[in-house]
């Protein structure tokens, strides 16, 4: 698998995870907190995160499918991205399992 396929996955992982952290923090203001001021804040990063989360699947999707997981697993990356916290926790086991099989375009297969 190419590096960059991995790259890509990490990157969108801790965008939809930030947005998502902020989504829920916006909502908790906004409906238990009784905010004014957090509902347009909550709006853009609520469709901002729902925009991001459709190339997070993307991504995960393909690194899924090159890395040849069982439905199950990659079931649960592509969920990661609903759970607050669980993207940053999926990122890193992903990683840690992916990283031995990751081949530098140029230099061939990366040792860990």
């Amino acid at each position: 698998m190419k590096k960059s396929v991995l790259t890509r996955y990490r990157v969108m992982a801790y965008v939809t995870g930030v947005l998502l952290v902020l989504l829920t923090i916006g909502v908790i203001a906004k409906y238990l907190l009784d905010m004014d001021g957090a509902a347009g804040p909550t709006r853009v990063v609520a469709i901002a995160h729902g925009w991001l989360y459709v190339l997070y699947l993307v991504f995960a999707f393909d690194m899924g499918s090159k890395a040849r997981w069982p439905f199950g697993k990659l079931a649960w990356v592509l969920i990661a991205g609903t759970i607050p916290g669980a993207a940053f926790v999926v990122e890193r086991k992903v990683s840690r399992e992916l990283e031995p099989l990751v081949t530098d375009e140029a230099a061939g297969p990366v040792r860990a």
